[in-house]
């Protein structure tokens, strides 16, 4: 079996040498065993696992999130039923993180349209309603 060092491993997965001591730190990635000299030895399934790790938190997924995918996908005797859940909760994690998005966006066009740029900070509507008004 072919080991590969810790910089090897980064540049395979396209990550920085730290993310992957995060990642082991973490235990999203097992530990590796170490030369006599000291230096990492990680198999070659780990490029693949980093690579996972990184495409879930691009869909989204916390940390957490992902260590519960893993374990999903190293258990034969779950469904796949599970990973589609956790996907479906995501999606609505996320349309209502848009949803929370566009409201912020929308105070903030009104608050802007609200104020001309001109006159002083003391007369600022943005100022004010942050100051004074209720955010939704």
């Amino acid at each position: 079996m072919q080991t590969l060092t810790i910089g090897k491993v980064a540049r395979r997965a396209g990550v920085g040498v730290e993310t992957v001591r995060f990642y082991e730190r973490e235990g999203l990635i097992t530990a590796p065993s170490r030369s006599v000299s000291g230096y990492r030895q990680y198999p070659e399934q780990t490029v693949a696992r980093i690579r996972f790790v990184r495409r879930a938190k691009a869909l989204g997924f916390s940390l957490r999130e992902v260590r519960e995918l893993l374990s999903l996908r190293v258990d034969p005797e779950r469904s796949s039923a599970e990973v589609k859940a956790r996907a479906q909760a995501k999606i609505a994690d996320i349309e209502q993180r848009i949803r929370t998005l566009r409201r912020m966006k929308k105070t903030l066009v009104e608050l802007t349209d609200a104020c001309d740029g001109c006159g002083a900070m003391r007369d600022c509507p943005i100022l004010d309603a942050l100051e004074t008004h209720e955010m939704d």
